[in-house]
């Protein structure tokens, strides 16, 4: 009898919050969600919308002034939601790791890359400098930097963004974990550099077997890297579902506007064609909410959409949507093109 593999992460019922002068603003709101082993999970949504947020909740990484509230929180079947801070320590760098937005800020100017490589190794195996100098070198050379022994005992400053960013990757893989988080790894990069990083942060995950949380705002990323994509919307998942359902048929009225933002599915061999737009504004987050958070720019919107709790509806299997209105409605009409 074969034993099933337990899901890399299980997050239930995630909730961040900061308190502020004028009220709590809500900055994610009960957010479920799971990640299985091998498997890329796309987190798509405007800036803003909680993405960032969900990845250092899940890190442990917020700030003194954020107030994390989870029911659960498992890795690999165990429940990591109130670990001690010395345990989470040993869990981050070695079984997760995050590539953060911007790698000019996340390695330490004064260190050279080979020094930071090697921190973490050193940290979580025991192993001496020699073995992790060897391990750092090893993965500069995958993660395809030239020269990588003179890499190593450069600072970051004299590295390109893609370089620095190539070094995130490498650091995140250095005790091959079973989880990367990796926050738009491609955010400050040109466009011929970002389809490189991708295609090695792609590759890389079936090399080593790990399951990859990538967040974007870029839908094109998630149609080319996700298995599963989930849309978030002013602190909340609205739809998640396999990226194909998601792409050929999206449930949510804010899916379907983001997807007519887009070039390639506005303007199907029209040249010059104009965008598709989504009217309004994102509400404030500051408060209770009530109703569905896309209540105040979605044309199809009634009254029992403003007032209570919309619960989760089924299009089709492990495809759902946070919405009143029948699978298959289309928006099509009412999202009109930019003026």
């Amino acid at each position: 009898m074969t034993l099933q593999r337990p899901r890399t992460l299980e997050v239930e019922n995630l909730n961040v919050r900061f308190s502020r002068s004028n009220g709590v603003l809500h900055a994610v709101r009960d957010l479920s969600f799971h990640v299985e082993p091998n498997e890329i999970l796309g987190v798509v949504g405007e800036s803003g919308c909680g993405k960032s947020m969900t990845a250092l909740a899940i890190m442990d990484l917020l700030s003194g002034r954020a107030e994390r509230r989870v029911d659960s929180l498992k890795f690999r079947g165990e429940d990591i939601a109130r670990v001690s801070g010395n345990e989470m320590n040993a869990l981050r760098g070695d079984r997760m790791a995050m590539i953060f937005q911007e790698p000019m800020t996340s390695l330490n100017p004064v260190y050279t890359i080979g020094d930071q490589l090697e921190e973490v190794y050193l940290r979580h195996r025991d192993a001496t400098r020699t073995d992790a100098r060897t391990r750092a070198l090893s993965l500069l050379d995958m993660v395809g930097i030239p020269a990588p022994r003179q890499r190593m005992r450069q600072y970051p400053h004299q590295l390109s963004g893609g370089l620095r960013q190539r070094v995130m990757i490498a650091m995140a893989l250095m005790c091959e974990p079973d989880l990367i988080i990796a926050d738009e790894p491609t955010t400050a990069l040109d466009v011929t550099i970002q389809a490189q990083v991708l295609a090695l942060l792609k590759q890389l995950q079936r090399e080593f077997a790990m399951a990859v949380i990538l967040i974007t705002h870029d839908l094109g990323v998630v149609a080319r890297m996700a298995d599963r994509v989930l849309v978030m919307y002013a602190g909340e998942i609205v739809e998640s579902g396999p990226t194909q359902q998601i792409f050929a048929g999206p449930c949510h009225p804010y899916t379907q506007g983001l997807l007519r933002c887009m070039p390639a599915a506005s303007t199907p061999g029209q040249s010059g064609a104009r965008l598709g737009t989504i009217p309004g504004i994102v509400p404030s987050l500051i408060g209770e909410m009530t109703g569905c958070a896309f209540a105040n720019r979605c044309p199809h919107a009634f009254d029992d959409c403003r007032h209570g709790t919309i619960a989760n509806m089924a299009a089709e299997a492990d495809h759902a949507y946070r919405c009143l209105l029948p699978a298959g409605q289309s928006l099509s009409n009412f999202y009109e093109t930019s003026k």
